[in-house]
């Protein structure tokens, strides 16, 4: 049942990755982005990775794709009509050139497999050897945030911090005419 489950998460997340590469619509695409990184959420719950499940919904999906999908609503331009003795033809990219880019494109993506398969070939992995149980990531992540990574953490605190101030003082600056 685990096995499936996987599988199903893991199918959300190359479909949804597909079809962003694939739709030509900027909404869609966002949306599409959303099954994702659902998908990757669903994928670290499985790996017993809970706190980073919580953080890539809050974080991703909650922030940064809400904050996506209203840049694309706001900044949408209707399509205007127009004289169809000013549009330009439609120029179509010349065969010779559209097949030399492909041919690099799939050097470079057999490139990256062969290094990525060779590497995880050799590997020994030694958590898989490991019975598989599950325990939350959580108090351990916290009681680590506040005794070991302490002076990092507060340091990465202020430095948003800072930015933040900067960012409304730059925002809010007057302009002298």
């Amino acid at each position: 049942m685990i096995q499936l489950t996987f599988y199903g998460f893991a199918a959300l997340t190359l479909g949804g990755a597909l079809a962003v590469l694939l739709t030509r619509n900027v909404m869609y695409a966002a949306f599409f982005l959303l099954l994702t990184l659902l998908g990757v959420a669903g994928l670290f719950v499985l790996a017993s990775a809970d706190f980073l499940a919580v953080a890539q919904i809050m974080i991703y999906v909650g922030g940064v794709l809400v904050l996506v999908i209203f840049g694309v609503m706001l900044t949408h331009k209707p399509d205007t009509k127009t004289n169809a003795d000013s549009q330009q033809p439609n120029r179509v990219p010349s065969l010779n050139r559209l097949s030399n880019s492909w041919v690099v494109t799939v050097l470079v993506a057999s490139g990256i497999f062969v290094t990525l398969y060779s590497l995880l070939s050799r590997s020994s992995f030694v958590l898989l050897q490991q019975p598989i149980g599950w325990e939350s990531t959580v108090t351990r992540v916290g009681m680590q945030l506040m005794t070991e990574y302490l002076v990092p953490f507060e340091l990465v605190g202020i430095l948003l911090l800072a930015a933040l101030v900067g960012a409304t003082h730059l925002a809010g600056r007057k302009t002298a005419d």
